[in-house]
């Protein structure tokens, strides 16, 4: 029954990105944000036919740690799950990503109009400087910055170094860090095409101040943050703590855009 339900959750998804991503190539005269609200239309429809097909719930804890102003997104990377979820728990980013994703026929084509960082991973420093000089500009256009420091999906206990560009552009920028755990790879792992159902955690921390540290400190901070709270939060039974909401349920595509 789960592959069924699985299934039937990646042909609408498909059958969704196609319809959005199509329409969305005759959108790249609009202003960005309305460009932004439209390609998030498949995230929000996702989240809830997930919810429909799998029965993957999701709550928020921490929304008080939303600040107004924009900020770099540190978020742990296990799962498609979070990468679609925080387009519509926080306001518009523009995403650090490999590049050969904008090459991809229809997606890449609706993610290069949302202005991401695309980065040649292979490219070292050169690759840091094009975080930091781009992370720099898209800050101050008002757009967030989201950064998976691992670099790419880790599996449930597992976890990579972190990687020092997200922190170097917070060091240098001045703008604070935001850190988010979760534990979506539980429910919706890397490379698995089943998808269990139940309910995922995602925790906001405190900002991470950067205007006093340096990339070292920031990166350690934000590591420590993250990997402490994932480790709280893993294995719960999905059992919520605190305070949290529903937030695929409170939110829709008209203000899925911005934070609360």
């Amino acid at each position: 029954m789960m592959f069924l339900r699985s299934l039937l959750f990646t042909v609408g998804s498909l059958l969704a990105l196609l319809v959005v991503f199509l329409v969305g190539m005759f959108l790249f005269l609009l202003p960005f944000r309305m460009r932004y609200a439209w390609f998030t239309r498949w995230a929000w429809f996702n989240l809830h036919w997930l919810r429909i097909t799998c029965g993957i719930h999701y709550v928020v804890e921490g929304r008080e740690n939303i600040p107004d102003q924009p900020c770099i997104i540190f978020s742990k990377h296990q799962s498609t799950f979070e990468t679609l979820a925080l387009q519509i728990i926080l306001p518009p980013q523009a995403w650090v990503l490999k590049r050969e994703l904008l090459w991809v026929p229809f997606f890449g084509w609706g993610l290069a109009l949302c202005r991401p960082i695309a980065i040649d991973r292979g490219a070292g420093r050169k690759a840091v400087k094009q975080i930091v000089k781009q992370g720099i500009a898209r800050l101050k256009q008002g757009q967030w910055v989201l950064i998976f420091p691992e670099g790419t999906r880790v599996a449930p206990g597992e976890k990579k170094r972190y990687g020092i560009g997200g922190a170097i552009l917070a060091h240098q920028s001045g703008y604070p860090v935001l850190p988010v755990a979760h534990n979506a790879g539980e429910l919706w792992r890397k490379k698995q095409f089943i998808k269990k159902p139940g309910t995922i955690r995602i925790v906001i921390g405190p900002l991470i101040r950067s205007d006093d540290k340096d990339a070292q400190t920031i990166n350690a901070d934000a590591e420590a943050w993250i990997e402490s709270t994932v480790e709280q939060i893993s294995n719960s039974k999905n059992q919520p703590v605190g305070r949290y909401e529903k937030a695929a349920e409170k939110r829709s595509p008209v203000s899925s855009n911005r934070g609360s």
